[in-house]
């Protein structure tokens, strides 16, 4: 999974979340252009409603934003599996797509890693994948809601193959770049808790205190980085990453 930490995450939340037995999936009913252009609402809420709204923010690039640890307003009245209090007993995870027919198909890099992100929370709650449901089966009246605007059960059926192990294995960051024709050494991928000279390279690169240590801070710097120039903003540093960062004076 490529996962972006929100700052504040930890914090975040109206109060805290009771047991958690599912997972509800959303779509933003957001802009139609920009990876996560919903990310600010999904944070503040709107004006009829406050945030934060999910826990969990799906970029169109598949990247998972991870925006709050508390309850959050994304369930409202309705029933699934017998369960009725969606925002105390469900993760609330919300994908950006308008929902309209300017938004089809939805990108197959979006849907995998949504499918993934389900199966994660599913595997480690010890729940199967019916305790997933798209926010219109779950709102009542039924018919009140209309997302996600996929076939839900297909989704179950994608989730149910993830966690019982049948599903293709993802394209995971590579170890390191692939060696250069000029016999210059390849760089290894590069994530929070790295340490020694390749770290420095990087904080000197994304103007953080050069220390070699990859912390909170550096990684940070290196996701603002990223999205500045239309890369997942993952905070890992890959051979794409690494490119940018070379590209860089």
């Amino acid at each position: 999974m490529k996962v972006a930490l929100v700052d504040g995450w930890e914090d975040r939340g109206r109060g805290d979340v009771g047991p958690t037995f599912g997972v509800i999936c959303h779509h933003t009913a957001g802009p139609n252009s920009g990876n996560m252009p919903s990310l600010a609402t999904l944070i503040d809420g709107r004006s009829d409603l406050p945030g934060p709204l999910s826990q969990l923010g799906l970029g169109r690039d598949g990247t998972c934003y991870v925006i709050a640890a508390g309850r959050c307003n994304h369930a409202g009245n309705g029933i699934w599996q017998g369960l009725t209090n969606g925002n105390a007993n469900f993760i609330g995870i919300e994908a950006e797509n308008t929902g309209l027919p300017d938004d089809l198909p939805w990108p197959s890099v979006q849907i995998d890693a949504y499918q993934r992100s389900v199966a994660a929370i599913l595997l480690h709650i010890g729940r199967a994948p019916e305790l997933c449901a798209g926010h219109k089966e779950y709102a009542l009246p039924l018919g009140r809601k209309n997302d996600p605007d996929f076939d839900m059960n297909a989704f179950r059926s994608a989730v149910a193959a993830i966690m019982n192990g049948t599903a293709p294995e993802p394209t995971l960051i590579p170890a390191s770049e692939r060696p250069s024709p000029n016999g210059t050494a390849s760089r290894t991928t590069a994530r929070r808790g790295a340490t020694g000279d390749l770290v420095k390279q990087i904080q000197n690169k994304v103007g953080v205190n050069v220390d070699g240590n990859f912390g909170p801070k550096t990684e940070a710097a290196l996701r603002a980085f990223q999205r500045a120039r239309g890369l997942v903003p993952d905070g890992i540093v890959g051979p794409k990453t690494w490119l940018a960062l070379d590209s860089t004076e």
